[in-house]
């Protein structure tokens, strides 16, 4: 004799048929019609718009404050190397520190032409993404 029976989980029902083995015992009882259990709706699919590629933007100076210009570190590392000591005169694009994270080694390069006036870092320093690491002049 097969049963069905309502089980509610988490706010939710759900009909499951089952089987009496020892029928001589179980009382002889109507159920209701099976009710389907909810559907589980799917996931919406939502097709990417179409969109142009922006315009590349425009390359921001570097930031100049009283010291000089700033040169910032780009992301979170260790200070690998330092290339440059106060008083060097330093290229625009010129190797100034290396920086380390996760095994990997970052060259940053002067933003401007100048000459090296304070360096906020020292080799295995910890930096965090925008900490100024020296100034040039």
């Amino acid at each position: 004799m097969k049963k069905t029976i309502r089980i509610s989980f988490e706010g939710r029902s759900y009909d499951v048929e089952v089987e009496v083995l020892n029928s001589a015992s179980a009382p002889a009882v109507s159920a209701p019609a099976p009710v389907a259990a909810a559907p589980v709706a799917a996931a919406p699919v939502y097709a990417a718009p179409v969109v142009a590629a922006p315009a590349p933007a425009p390359v921001a100076a570097a930031p100049v404050s009283a010291h000089g210009t700033e040169v910032h570190s780009p992301m979170m590392g260790l200070v690998f190397k330092i290339k440059v000591k106060v008083g060097d005169t330093v290229a625009a694009n010129q190797e100034v520190v290396v920086l380390e994270a996760m095994k990997m080694e970052t060259p940053i390069y002067a933003p401007a032409a100048g000459t090296v006036t304070a360096i906020h870092i020292k080799e295995q320093d910890s930096v965090s993404e925008g900490q100024v690491l020296l100034n040039i002049g």
